[in-house]
């Protein structure tokens, strides 16, 4: 039939547009997923990645949320403890009443009697993979120290997995989190203090400091550095490992899961990490000797998930 040819030959070239249509429709709906999702895990609790040349943010599953306390002169500026614990609350009091987000613990602001301005604490850090015990500087960081004093007595801690691992980059393990999603906390935020500001590395290797969203947004997550890392010194440091800095090595020896493949130092520890139970002793002027801390023998972790690095 005459113009049969013509109308398949039409027939083929729409076919084939529409497909380049369906294929550019497809290519931008996974573009708007990712940044939906990019923007969805900018709100997580997150501490920023360096390089050595310069701090990159690891995009992907790794996008942070980093603010800077600065001086006057854009600097980074060491934050002092004021004359009282700045506590505030997690949500806007003049806002209208609102359910708790399901990641927000209620556990109530800790009390001024509770800050000690001096000395160090003894916290032992139980957990599925072995004890660690910190010294945690209270004369320096007397906010935060009381915080984790008040959390700690009300069993916050106990039962939660260390959600994150990072191996590249940077050396850390982040805990802290009840809901273990990087998102959770109590339902107050604490000023920064104790800044390295100034130090080289600004978190060495044994260093236990506080993740955050932002300057003066310290919550309960905190993260233990297993290997010299340079992060901002926009970061609170509680204190320093005394004991079982071998059992977050062991851990990180284990890789990672990461949560985006092409991020791969950074993820959920392949091993199992929970809290079992955490002891914050009463502050003294210096710490007494401690005992030997057990180590949990080394367990297999998942061989094709597994992704380790040495500090």
């Amino acid at each position: 039939m005459p113009g049969a040819p013509y109308r398949r030959e039409k027939r083929t070239v729409t076919s084939f547009r529409d497909r380049q249509r369906a294929a550019a429709r497809a290519r931008l709906e996974r573009e708007m997923a990712i940044r939906a999702e990019a923007a969805r895990r900018r709100r997580r609790i997150k501490m920023i990645v360096s390089s050595s040349t310069a701090f990159v943010l690891i995009v992907g599953t790794v996008v942070v949320i980093t603010v800077l306390a600065t001086g006057d002169d854009g600097t980074p500026s060491a934050a002092s403890s004021p004359a009282a614990c700045a506590y505030q609350p997690a949500l806007d009091p003049s806002a209208e009443p609102s359910p708790l987000p399901s990641t927000t613990k209620q556990v109530g602001i800790p009390p001024e009697s509770m800050v000690v301005r001096s000395g160090v604490q003894l916290m032992t850090l139980n957990t599925s993979q072995g004890t660690m015990r910190v010294q945690v500087d209270t004369g320096k960081a007397p906010c935060t120290a009381a915080s984790f004093t008040h959390l700690a007595g009300l069993k916050y801690f106990d039962n939660t997995k260390c959600h994150r691992m990072t191996t590249e980059g940077i050396y850390v393990l982040q805990c802290g989190d009840p809901t273990g999603t990087g998102m959770g906390g109590p339902d107050y935020t604490i000023p920064d203090e104790n800044l390295p500001v100034g130090k080289v590395p600004t978190y060495p290797e044994g260093t236990v400091a506080m993740a955050n969203a932002g300057a003066n947004t310290n919550g309960s997550q905190f993260f233990i550095v297993y290997g010299d890392s340079e992060l901002p010194a926009s970061y609170t440091v509680l204190g320093h490992v005394l004991q079982g800095l071998d059992v977050v090595k062991k851990i990180a020896m284990a890789g990672v899961t990461p949560a985006d493949p092409s991020t791969t130092g950074d993820g959920a520890p392949n091993l199992d990490v929970t809290i079992t139970s955490m002891v914050m002793d009463p502050a003294a002027a210096s710490l007494p000797s401690l005992p030997p801390v057990s180590v949990a023998p080394q367990a297999s972790a998942p061989a094709a998930a597994a992704t380790s690095a040495a500090p």
